[in-house]
C-alpha cells in the first residue's frame, strides 16, 4: 500500500516542478510588423542669398504725349489772378506756375510758346482735368489724400511748401487768429482753404462769418471794399494779393500757420509716362540748380562737363533717359537754357523783384541749405 501511495505523489511533485521551472524562463517578445528603412547620407552645404539684376525691355507710350505732339501745344490748367504764381497781366501770362508749364512745353517742343494757358477756377479746375480740358494743373494745387486717391489724380514733386495765413489790416486790433472771434473772413471757394479755416476757428473755441467767392479776383476786391475784417488764402498767395490792395503796407499776415500746403503739378491716373515726363522735368528744374547749372552755363556745361557723372546724365551725354520719356536724349538742357534752374524761377517771380517771399531758411530751400527742396537721384 505504501508503495502505490508513494509512486503517485512522486510524479505529481515531478510534474509541479516542471510547470514551475517552465514560469520561471524569459518570454519571447511578439513581433507583429518589421520596416526597413533605407538611409542615405546627405551633405549640408552652405548657400548664400544673391540678387541678381535683370533689365527688363519693355516699350512705354504716352498716349496723351502722342496727343499732345499731334496737337502742337500743351494745355495747362493755370490761375490767373495770383501774382507770382499764375497771372494775367494784359494777354501775358506771367509767374512761377507758369514757367513751369513752359519747361514741360520746352521738354516735349523745344518751345516755350508752345503752351496753350487754360485759366480755371478753384471749383472748376479737376473738372478740368478729367474732361480733358487741360494736359496738366499747375494751379497752387495742394496735395491731399482725398484728391490723390478718390479724385482719380496723380500730384508731382511738390513745388512750393506752403501754409495757409490771415491777412488783416494793421489798424484792425488784431495781433492772432485768437483775436479774431466774431470776425467776417473772405475765402476762396472749392479750396482746402475753407476746410482748414473751419478748423482754426472751431479749434479756438471762436465763431466767425465766412464769405465765400469764386474767383481770387473777387475775394480780394471784396477784402478791399472792406466787406470782411480778413482774407485767408495760403500765404504765398496773400503776399502776391497784398500788392493788389491799395496800400500794401496797411496790411498784414499774421503769424499762425493754419495748415501744411504742398503745391504742386496734377494730371489724371492711368498714363505713366506722361506722369513720369511731367515728373522728372520737375526734378531735373531742382537738380539743376542743386548741381549749380543755370540758363547760362548749360551750354558750357555741355561743351566741357565736370566730373560729376550726374551732371552728364542730367545732360544727356550719359545714358536713354529722354528716350525713356519719349523726349529728346538733351530735353533738360533745352529745360534749363530756356526757362532755368529752380533757383532762377524762384527769384524771377518769388524774389525780391517779384513778390518777395524770402526762400533763405525756408521749406523751400534746397535740402543741402538745411530746406525740404529734394528731388531723386538722376540715375
Amino acid at each position: 500500500m505504501l508503495r502505490k501511495t508513494v509512486l503517485p505523489l512522486a510524479l505529481a511533485a515531478l510534474l509541479g516542478l516542471v510547470l514551475v521551472l517552465g514560469a520561471c524562463q524569459p518570454v519571447e517578445p511578439e513581433i507583429r510588423e518589421v520596416r526597413v528603412v533605407e538611409t542615405q547620407q546627405v551633405e549640408v552645404v552652405q548657400t548664400q542669398e544673391v540678387q541678381v539684376n535683370v533689365p527688363v525691355s519693355f516699350v512705354m507710350e504716352s498716349a496723351r504725349l502722342q496727343t499732345v505732339k499731334d496737337r502742337g501745344n500743351v494745355r495747362c490748367g493755370v490761375n490767373g489772378s495770383v501774382p507770382g504764381f499764375g497771372f494775367l497781366s494784359g494777354d501775358d501770362f506771367t509767374g512761377f506756375d507758369i514757367d513751369f508749364c513752359r519747361a514741360l512745353a520746352v521738354a516735349i517742343f523745344n518751345d516755350a510758346a508752345a503752351v496753350e494757358f487754360r485759366p480755371v477756377t478753384a471749383a472748376e479746375r479737376f473738372t478740368a482735368l478729367q474732361t480733358n480740358e487741360v494736359d496738366v494743373l499747375i494751379r497752387n494745387t495742394t496735395w491731399t489724400f482725398n484728391r490723390d486717391v478718390e479724385l482719380g489724380t496723380d500730384f508731382g514733386p511738390t513745388t512750393f511748401y506752403d501754409g495757409q495765413g490771415m491777412m488783416v489790416r494793421r489798424d484792425s486790433g488784431f495781433s492772432s487768429l485768437d483775436d479774431m472771434g466774431g470776425a467776417t473772413v473772405c475765402v476762396l471757394a472749392g479750396t482746402t482753404t475753407e476746410l482748414n479755416l473751419a478748423d482754426a476757428f472751431t479749434s479756438r473755441s471762436l465763431a466767425y462769418e465766412p464769405l465765400v467767392f469764386e474767383t481770387g479776383d473777387e475775394t480780394i476786391a471784396a477784402y478791399n471794399e472792406g466787406r470782411c475784417d480778413g482774407l485767408t488764402s495760403d500765404k504765398s498767395q496773400l503776399a502776391g494779393l497784398r500788392t493788389q490792395t491799395t496800400t500794401p503796407a496797411d496790411h498784414m499776415i499774421l503769424p499762425e500757420t493754419m495748415s501744411k500746403e504742398p503745391l504742386g503739378p496734377v494730371w489724371v491716373q492711368g498714363d505713366q509716362q506722361w506722369g513720369d515726363m511731367v515728373r522728372w522735368v520737375v526734378n531735373g528744374i531742382i537738380i539743376a540748380e542743386e548741381k549749380g547749372i543755370t540758363s547760362e552755363n548749360v551750354d558750357q556745361m555741355v561743351a566741357n562737363p565736370p566730373a560729376d557723372p550726374e551732371v552728364s546724365r542730367l545732360l544727356g551725354l550719359e545714358g536713354e533717359f529722354g528716350n525713356l520719356l519719349g523726349l529728346a536724349p538733351d530735353f533738360m538742357v533745352n529745360v534749363i537754357r530756356e526757362v532755368g534752374n529752380y533757383g532762377e524761377i524762384y527769384n524771377r517771380h518769388l524774389g525780391p523783384e517779384g513778390t518777395d517771399i524770402p526762400r533763405e531758411g525756408s521749406l523751400n530751400a534746397l535740402w543741402i541749405t538745411g530746406g525740404l527742396l529734394y528731388a531723386p537721384p538722376w540715375r
